[in-house]
């Protein structure tokens, strides 16, 4: 469903994403995790047609990135980590805009946006009553996740998706994947909460200054490695161990 073949992205001298190579089947959920500054959204908006690749190829759905762009964007679903929507509309409007530009008939498209605000225990009068610019971070992202999935795409992208999220909303969100997977539909999952990626996720890629790190079962490298965790295994390879000792002696010097 996704294959990525030596991609990469310079802005001017500064490579994000250095030769990045993997493929991932249809159904399968993926942990995409990596350090601030790895290139993890870089990747995320090459694949989805944000920002054009400097080289290398990719396939998502069975279309090229470079030459069936259009269809790429029609077969995917991506939550950014910004949650950016257009602040000056209802919740409605916004939602129905997404909607059209994806050619979704009136009709059927207010038909799933109720079936997802229920979902979210949202209010359809919150939906038709407030502009977007006045909506909680965790209502906006609520929102930005439906627009992602009303056109029912094959392949869907979530970068931090349970930031701003209340409990209740997680749990029901983490049971929307893996429900989404089950069905068939790809899941590139990006994010820093460690423990839920090694609960939910088949599969995870780890990659640091663009590069490749580890791809594989969470379990098996936590096992070849003997981390005890994914977040272990993780902060060992990416160079975070050596944070945590410089926080603890920095937390030393708070001692009366």
């Amino acid at each position: 469903m996704i294959s990525v073949q030596s991609l990469t992205k310079q802005f001017g001298t500064q490579t994000a994403v250095d030769a990045l190579s993997f493929e991932i089947p249809a159904g399968q959920i993926v942990g995409f995790l990596g350090p601030n500054g790895a290139g993890k959204s870089t990747t995320l908006k090459m694949l989805t047609g944000m920002i054009e690749p400097t080289s290398g190829t990719a396939t998502v759905a069975g279309c090229d990135l470079r030459t069936q762009l259009l269809e790429v964007k029609r077969r995917v679903g991506f939550v950014p980590d910004s949650g950016a929507v257009f602040e000056s509309l209802t919740g409605l409007e916004y939602l129905e805009m997404v909607a059209a530009l994806y050619a979704i008939p009136q009709d059927a498209a207010l038909a799933r946006i109720r079936q997802f605000i229920a979902f979210f225990d949202l209010s359809f009068a919150t939906l038709t009553d407030k502009l977007l610019g006045a909506y909680s971070k965790g209502m906006r992202r609520k929102v930005v996740i439906t627009a992602a999935l009303l056109h029912n795409p094959p392949v869907v992208f979530f970068d931090e998706p349970l930031d701003g999220l209340d409990a209740n909303a997680a749990v029901g969100f983490k049971t929307l994947i893996q429900t989404l997977a089950k069905e068939g539909k790809t899941i590139v999952y990006s994010s820093h909460i460690l423990d839920v990626v090694e609960r939910v996720c088949d599969r995870v890629i780890i990659i640091d200054k663009g590069k490749l790190l580890l791809d594989g079962r969470p379990d098996v490298l936590v096992a070849e490695h003997q981390a005890g965790t994914l977040e272990h295994l993780f902060t060992t390879i990416t160079g975070g161990a050596e944070l945590e000792q410089r926080a603890a002696d920095f937390a030393k010097t708070f001692r009366p």
